[in-house]
């Protein structure tokens, strides 16, 4: 009787395509040697600071690093940069209530971002630039604050509100970006670009708006969410994803006459 070859890859069980997808891991870590900084004698330093947080049942708890990656990587891509590997864990307090969330003091955060810059000022770097993906990190700003009146390298916060606004105008975002806050149009499109094996189904379903919080800091998203989302994810797509990182690149070329690097 003839035998049938399997297919070379076949089509898993209804069962098992049901299943949630694993994510693979996050983007490789930067490369370079010592010798490969030693020739490009870079001047600037980009760190991008994340999260470990919730951000609903569509997108990881790594959101805010693998978003603040992105932005990085386009940086780097356009301009002469020593590109430094992600601080993962930040102030994520308000989402304690979800499982999964990790934080660290601002204290912590404060002392850890102040040791890189002083040890890139040691390696002869002279600017620092913290490439923020969650907008609880407040602490960032006086870390950056108490910079420029120190002697020590010169340091950015980027983007700023500013930044991002111009890049969700260019990228036709539809939500406005106060109610935009968490898991919505914004990040789920920057996923959807950058990292589109991490975005799981039902994010078209997500939508959750609660544009009043006055107690956010008080109470705690679970105060205002019960899902996590508070947002439209199902207005997100690819395209305003990559409309949203060129904006930002494009908005950076400002901090580096900032930060005192020359535009090459």
């Amino acid at each position: 009787m003839p035998t049938t070859e399997p297919p070379e890859h076949p089509r898993p069980p209804a069962a098992d395509r049901s299943r949630p997808r694993a994510a693979r891991p996050a983007p490789g870590l930067p490369t370079d040697t010592t010798e490969d900084v030693r020739a490009r004698r870079p001047a600037l330093a980009l760190l991008p600071v994340g999260s470990f947080e919730q951000h609903g049942a569509h997108l990881p708890l790594t959101t805010d690093t693998l978003i603040a990656c992105a932005i990085a990587e386009q940086l780097a891509a356009r301009h002469e940069a020593l590109l430094l590997p992600p601080l993962p864990l930040s102030c994520s307090h308000e989402h304690a209530d979800w499982p999964g969330t990790v934080s660290l003091s601002a204290r912590t955060l404060h002392a850890v971002v102040t040791d890189v810059a002083a040890s890139l000022r040691r390696s002869g770097l002279t600017a620092l630039v913290l490439v923020n993906g969650h907008g609880g990190n407040y602490v960032l700003r006086n870390v950056v604050q108490e910079s420029s009146a120190a002697d020590g390298i010169r340091m950015a916060l980027f983007p700023g509100p500013a930044d991002w606004a111009a890049a969700r105008d260019r990228a036709g975002l539809a939500t406005p970006a106060h109610a935009d806050m968490h898991a919505g149009e914004t990040e789920t499109s920057i996923l959807l670009h950058a990292r589109p094996d991490v975005v799981r189904d039902g994010y078209a379903d997500a939508d959750h708006r609660a544009d009043e919080r006055p107690h956010l800091l008080s109470l705690g998203m679970a105060a205002y969410t019960t899902s996590g989302v508070i947002g439209t994810p199902s207005l997100a797509s690819a395209e305003k994803g990559a409309a949203l990182l060129a904006g930002l690149a494009e908005a950076f070329d400002d901090y580096l006459e900032a930060c005192g690097v020359p535009d090459d």
